[in-house]
């Protein structure tokens, strides 16, 4: 059976769609992530812009201008949906773990 789309986000999803609640291009995005996790997290740009591309179809962000060769894209509300129930979702996986090292030490 397929894994159903967008039902969890990969870490360069979750951190593309994070950079993009502020207006930005693709360079924008893979600076600020490796800034924002310390160099943990780090993106490709053939990978970001396949997830540019994806999440622009999917209507998760859209592109608000085109300056040259540069794309603008930010955020849309069904793309801040997904990343509000994937942080949800994390934070439950952190509850779970926290409650189970309690009973277990």
């Amino acid at each position: 059976m397929p894994r159903e789309k967008f039902k969890t986000l990969t870490e360069q999803m979750f951190y593309t769609l994070l950079c993009l609640k502020n207006e930005c291009v693709g360079i924008d995005v893979l600076n600020f992530v490796k800034e924002m996790t310390n160099g943990r997290v780090n993106i490709g740009c053939g990978t970001l812009y396949d997830l540019l591309e994806m999440f622009n179809k999917e209507k998760l962000i859209k592109q608000t201008k085109k300056e040259g060769r540069k794309r603008y894209y930010i955020i849309t509300q069904k793309g801040n949906e997904l990343l509000e129930k994937e942080y949800n979702r994390l934070c439950l996986q952190i509850n779970d773990y926290k409650s189970f090292i309690g009973k277990v030490e």
